[in-house]
């Protein structure tokens, strides 16, 4: 059993969001380019890592993770000296896994709705989020509070969070940029020396 990580990563899937959480814990971790064009993550040495033949997937002492919210979460927990978890005992754990969770199931499936261009239900309470505005307004009241999800403390839940209002905000989701609560917020993580080595990272190639 080995403490590197190994990370199955493309530049241009939600791998990045596990990239910053690895920069952000300092763990050893090894990078395993998976190209989407050659059908890599169709492969049957892949499928037998992640059967849906996504990513992002890391393996870790033998065991594999995937879901880019389990991933974080994993990782914070894994790491604790670097303080992206409340610890069980820390009432704010709860609060940490309500935004963790509210990135998975909220926010994620509003944006991509958004992104293709998907009618809303006739019902909100269809959807588990409702609707978009539900969602940013909720995410707006959040962060109001801030500067960060957990008030003047970075965590894990803002990797997550956070890495899909930048990505909402480059493929210009309606409500992110231009406002300033989410401009504001951006520009802190974006500051952050984690994300700014996997932004180099990933303009080097």
């Amino acid at each position: 059993m080995t403490e590197e990580i190994v990370f199955y990563h493309n530049p241009r899937s939600r791998a990045q969001m596990a990239h910053w959480m690895l920069e952000e814990v300092g763990a050893p971790y090894r990078i395993v380019p998976v190209d989407f064009e050659k059908g890599e993550q169709k492969k049957p040495s892949f499928l037998a890592l992640n059967p849906m033949g996504k990513l992002p997937t890391i393996v870790h002492r033998d065991t594999v993770i995937t879901e880019t919210a389990a991933i974080i979460a994993y990782l914070a927990d894994a790491f604790p000296k670097m303080g992206l978890a409340p610890a069980a005992s820390d009432p704010a754990r709860g609060t940490y896994y309500r935004w963790l969770f509210f990135g998975a199931g909220c926010i994620e499936p509003a944006l991509v709705d958004q992104m293709l261009k998907r009618p809303a239900p006739e019902q909100k309470m269809a959807v588990g989020w409702g609707s978009y505005q539900d969602v940013l307004n909720t995410l707006k009241t959040a962060l109001a509070k801030g500067p960060y999800l957990l008030g003047d403390r970075f965590s894990a839940a803002d990797v997550y969070v956070g890495s899909e209002v930048i990505w909402g905000m480059m493929f210009g989701a309606p409500g992110l940029k231009g406002e300033k609560i989410f401009d504001d917020y951006a520009a802190r993580l974006n500051a952050r020396p984690a994300l700014q080595r996997v932004s180099a990272a990933g303009a080097a190639g």
